[in-house]
């Protein structure tokens, strides 16, 4: 298993976004991406979700993204109360390898990091060094 630190930094290769700073959550469940304008949308009789990922700080922001509704599930925020999010499912990279991973969808402009990677994502592929950040850009180099 690979080590990594309390944070880190992704690639979306979906969308084509780089370097997004994301802070591992061994306390989150599922892996959460800030997003706006979040929405389900019907084509025919399949479900979608449209949103635009993270924010004016990353190239492409203002990209309209549509991307099959995986589900809906109810999910804790920090502060404790219950919230209904939709999850997608696509990919990130990480020491240069790509993963799929599971996504809620949430405004998170009032957070510091745009990305939570939970413990969904991280169990059996890493182990949490929580003295160490940014591990995957100084092994990539």
């Amino acid at each position: 298993m690979k080590i990594i630190g309390w944070k880190e930094t992704v690639d979306f290769v979906d969308f084509g976004i780089l370097n997004v700073p994301a802070k591992i959550d061994t306390g989150a469940k599922t892996s959460v991406l800030h997003c706006k304008s979040i929405e389900l949308v019907k084509k025919g009789r399949k479900q979608f979700v449209r949103f635009i990922p993270l924010d004016e700080h990353y190239i492409g922001y203002g990209t309209v993204y549509v991307l099959p509704f995986h589900k809906e599930r109810k999910i804790k925020n920090s502060f404790g109360s219950e919230e209904n999010r939709f999850i997608i499912k696509t990919n990130i990279s990480l020491f240069n390898k790509n993963y799929e991973i599971e996504l809620s969808l949430r405004d998170r402009s009032d957070m510091e990091f745009p990305v939570l990677l939970g413990r969904s994502f991280i169990r059996k592929k890493f182990l949490v060094d929580v003295s160490k950040s940014n591990h995957t850009k100084r092994t990539n180099r």
